[in-house]
């Protein structure tokens, strides 16, 4: 959902000389398979290994109890990772101006909880 809200303001984005970019530790495949079924315009990258994820300290391991569910045909994190680490990314949005310099963060151990799409334009366009 927050893929398709974030392709909606796009337009907006893109008028201010922004790019966005999603980066997922899914397997390239699979995240041709998610940018088809949301239209998404935008890049999205695959960190396999979540190596990129881990540099911004934004990765935690599942508990062993939960493997069997992670693992299932339903999630099949191993599939659609290509590895069993059974790792995943703490969700967050950088906003990024010309230089490198990250203006804007927001990350949320609780993956139901975003930026709000409308304050990523914000932010881009006060740049």
């Amino acid at each position: 959902m927050e893929l398709y809200a974030l392709q909606q303001e796009l337009p907006k984005l893109s008028a201010a000389n922004a790019s966005l970019v999603a980066i997922t530790p899914e397997l390239p495949d699979h995240t041709l398979s998610t940018v088809d079924k949301h239209q998404l315009t935008f890049e999205v990258l695959s960190d396999v290994g979540n190596h990129v994820a881990r540099q911004f300290g934004l990765v935690f391991q599942l508990p062993e109890n939960l493997h069997a569910f992670y693992g299932s045909a339903r999630i099949d994190l191993p599939k659609t990772q290509g590895n069993s680490n059974f790792a995943l990314p703490i969700p967050g949005t950088f906003v990024v101006d010309r230089h490198g310099k990250v203006v804007k963060a927001y990350v949320d151990a609780d993956y139901t909880q975003r930026l709000e799409p409308s304050e990523v334009v914000t932010a881009v366009q006060q740049l």
